[in-house]
């Protein structure tokens, strides 16, 4: 499968037939929005920015069990984090056997009833931006809770981006003090992921 990265929490999820898209652009970011078919559309925030709806595709948005097109997602809701206007959702989605944990949105560290569901974690999205998201080392300590196979970071500063954020010095020193090769796109497999240890950091370009 291949992980490409849009900006913000934007990424294409491309497995043979099978096109995920999680959290489109929003049009006020300054970055432009992708433009592409897909199956399975993934929203961690409610209400989410309008987009361009798409005939037969699947919008997941909120809480619960979907087992659908060969993939299982199972969504929790971020109870610490509710506010009168929105609500904030950790996805966990498995596609080909490799398990994937969304933390989209996330501002603090997630509550120990969803930390219970993020064991086995093959690859994690998490925010490596600092504020309004989750502190930089606040971050890096989570990851290595968690232990995933492969952390990817999200709505960190990349040109063109209008909301103010940091870059991902931070977070890469906190990390593992080396510097990381931006990449243009990830390809990997489950096989792959077996040889992984400790973490590894994948930053993707746009």
């Amino acid at each position: 499968m291949t992980i490409s990265f849009y900006g913000e929490n934007c990424f294409k999820i491309q497995a043979g037939d099978l096109t995920v898209l999680i959290d489109p652009i929003d049009p006020k970011s300054g970055l432009p929005p992708p433009r592409f078919k897909f199956d399975i559309l993934l929203k961690t925030l409610s209400p989410f920015p309008p987009q361009e709806r798409q005939k037969d595709a699947v919008v997941i948005s909120g809480p619960g069990e979907y087992d659908l097109k060969n993939v299982s997602i199972r969504g929790f809701l971020s109870e610490n984090e509710i506010t009168e206007k929105i609500l904030k959702t950790i996805y966990t989605a498995i596609i080909e056997d490799v398990k994937f944990c969304f933390l989209g949105h996330l501002s603090d560290a997630p509550a120990p009833s969803i930390m219970e569901h993020l064991a086995d974690i093959d690859i994690m999205f998490i925010p490596a931006g600092g504020k309004p998201f989750i502190d930089q080392k606040k971050a890096v300590k989570l990851i290595r809770q968690v232990h995933p196979k492969i952390a990817i970071p999200t709505f960190h500063k990349i040109p063109g981006l209008k909301r103010p954020g940091d870059d991902l010095k931070i977070f890469i020193e906190e990390f593992n003090h080396h510097k990381v090769e931006p990449q243009e796109k990830l390809t990997i497999k489950k096989k792959d992921l077996a040889a992984i240890k400790p973490t590894q950091l994948v930053v993707l370009k746009i």
